[in-house]
């Protein structure tokens, strides 16, 4: 995978564990050459992963709304910056740049994230894996309540077992890469995926 999109807090959190592995994930993907994609702010996990990836001659791609310019405050050093005129727009732009989804510890918009790019992975728009970063269990009643889902029969099996989860960078970026995506939907016209 040549980038991937990180939907995260835009936040920090109070959670040690969280705060350095976000670090740390940015200084793997500038290892790794892969590029991040991301809300574009100068705040929270977000401005950690990005100082992780920018510190170590890596590329970080920002999407942020121009309504959300002056609030997130836009991260000033990034590779390139990319304004939108709506919260879907930026979700738009950050799949299209992207070859792959993680998940990292957030808040109602990092959900809003995941859930959207769930939703359009379970009818067929994209193929690209989504990965959860389940550190020191902040996903747990998440998956939880995903398998409750299942059991009770609102989601299928297989569109849970599309999301791949692990606690730790490695293991998650190997997932990620050997992913394999489920068949198309018969009833999908290919144009529109």
């Amino acid at each position: 995978m040549k980038s991937i999109s990180v939907f995260c807090g835009s936040s920090e959190g109070n959670d040690e564990q969280i705060i350095a592995t976000a670090s740390k994930l940015g200084r793997e993907f500038a290892k790794r050459c892969i590029t991040l994609v991301f809300g574009g702010a100068n705040l929270g996990i977000m401005k950690l992963i990005a100082d992780g990836v920018l510190g170590n001659n890596g590329r970080a791609i920002g999407v942020i709304p121009d309504f959300l310019r002056n609030r997130e405050i836009a991260h000033p050093n990034l590779t390139e910056l990319i304004i939108t005129k709506t919260m879907h727009d930026r979700k738009v732009v950050m799949y299209e740049n992207s070859d792959g989804f993680m998940i990292l510890p957030g808040g109602f918009g990092t959900m809003d994230e995941f859930f959207e790019i769930s939703t359009w992975g379970q009818l067929g728009l994209h193929q690209k894996p989504i990965g959860i970063l389940n550190i020191n269990g902040f996903y747990n009643d998440l998956l939880e309540l995903s398998q409750t889902m299942v059991d009770k029969g609102f989601l299928k099996q297989a569109n849970l077992d599309a999301v791949l989860v692990d606690d730790t960078i490695d293991g998650l970026l190997e997932k990620m890469k050997a992913f394999k995506p489920m068949p198309v939907p018969k009833w999908l016209n290919k144009e529109q995926v």
